[in-house]
């Protein structure tokens, strides 16, 4: 008997297609999800899951205008049985990969840089404030609502992109580059850029449809002659000013953050110094374990408030009749809860959610929209948990593809993993799970 020639390419696919139909999602071919994501245009049966004591996970289908449907899922956490910390990193991860220990959930986190280019990526890739480990990654160039662990405890307020710092042990002020500048120039006063300060452009693809990247050329600070940049770096000892740039046109990928003074240009400011931030908005640092900066308000979002975020996301995701699946983050005393809407940007009727549509969605929940938050959404958007005694599962964007980075490479469904993250939202408990 003869035995057709599978190509080795294609056999991942076979593994791929058994573990969507094992979903209900039943598909030809996963080169067609290019082009056809229809099959996953189908209501999610109600259900609860609980990946441990004070942690629920619920699913339920919603119904939209024009015929249009989502899918909810809501992770919800007791505070105080269970805890939630932002994560990030340079490098990035997989959800899923966050589930260990004693974790028992993580969701998709705050918006990074995306680009298709593998050769032009920033130093650090969160976008405006990140704090990792009582480490200030990277600082915010405009003021934005951000989820922080403050002493210990969950706070999500908005910061101003303002603050104190040292270097090589003299005091600053700092203020980020989107913010109205001091008038006049203030002595002492640097002024923050980073990889927020980026434009994405977007490119037509025959085979993908789009590629983003941006502009090496045009990604840089202003040029100013009164102007002194000052790169800043991680090391094993802590962050220090890599380089000196006179006259901006600094590489806003050139390192962490950028600082630049104003003559006079003080001494203390060499390579190698050391740089301390001690105070982001009125909040000292020490009192921070890990942060980072979220996106608009649902109701902000709904009302297109979003010009902090347009510039670096390239194509806004807040534009009014888009529809994307959406991550939203609302918390109070006692409860935290995380809300994926569900989408493929490829399936008519099930492409996500408008930003009115989320906001419309908080309210009906009995949030008020202007306290909920947008987390990074579109094909981002995903719950990883722990799921009983079986390997850790995960909903949303299960249509998610790996893209091909030559032209003979072939499409990969990722669905479970989804997209590469550099943050997150971890959950894990200390109670024994019965």
């Amino acid at each position: 008997m003869n035995v057709p020639f599978t190509p080795a390419w294609c056999q991942p696919d076979q593994g791929s297609l058994a573990e969507l139909g094992a979903r209900g999602i039943h598909v030809d071919d996963i080169q067609l999800l290019a082009r056809d994501q229809s099959a996953f245009a189908r209501p999610t049966s109600l259900w609860t899951r609980y990946p441990a004591p004070g942690v629920a996970l619920t699913a339920r289908p919603v119904r939209l205008a024009d015929g249009c449907l989502t899918n909810a899922y809501t992770l919800t956490v007791d505070l105080d049985r269970a805890e939630v910390r932002p994560v990030s990193s340079r490098a990035g991860f997989h959800l899923r990969d966050l589930v260990t220990g004693p974790a028992v959930a993580t969701v998709s986190g705050a918006f990074a840089y995306i680009s298709d280019d593998p050769d032009y990526q920033p130093a650090e890739p969160c976008l405006d404030l990140a704090v990792r480990d009582q480490h200030v990654a990277s600082l915010p160039t405009t003021t934005k609502p951000a989820f922080l662990i403050h002493q210990g405890r969950p706070l999500l307020r908005t910061v101003a992109a303002t603050g104190n710092l040292t270097i090589a042990g003299h005091p600053h002020t700092w203020s980020g580059s989107k913010e109205p500048a001091p008038h006049p120039r203030t002595p002492g006063h640097l002024t923050v850029f980073g990889a927020a300060n980026c434009r994405i452009r977007y490119h037509q693809d025959s085979r993908t449809g789009f590629r983003r990247d941006t502009d090496p050329a045009t990604n840089t600070t202003p040029r100013d002659p009164l102007a002194l940049d000052y790169t800043v770096t991680t090391t094993p000892t802590g962050p220090r000013i890599s380089a000196l740039h006179p006259g901006g046109g600094t590489d806003l990928f050139a390192d962490t953050y950028i600082l630049r003074s104003h003559r006079p240009w003080p001494g203390h400011l060499a390579p190698g110094a050391p740089v301390h931030v001690t105070a982001i908005d009125s909040l000292p640092t020490a009192d921070v374990d890990s942060a980072l900066s979220l996106g608009p308000s649902a109701a902000d979002a709904a009302a297109g408030r979003t010009a902090a975020w347009d510039q670096s996301l390239g194509t806004s995701p807040f534009r009014p009749d888009a529809r994307y699946a959406r991550t939203l983050l609302a918390v109070d005393d006692r409860h935290l809860t995380l809300t994926v809407m569900d989408g493929a940007p490829l399936a008519p009727g099930f492409q996500g959610v408008t930003a009115r549509e989320a906001a419309e969605l908080c309210e009906r929940a009995g949030h008020d929209p202007a306290t909920v938050f947008h987390l990074d959404g579109g094909q981002t958007s995903k719950i990883a948990y722990r799921n009983g005694h079986g390997p850790v599962d995960a909903v949303g964007s299960l249509h998610y593809l790996r893209w091909p980075r030559e032209p003979h490479e072939p499409f990969r469904w990722q669905g479970l993993d989804g997209r590469r993250l550099h943050s997150a939202l971890q959950i894990t408990t200390t109670e024994e799970f019965r």
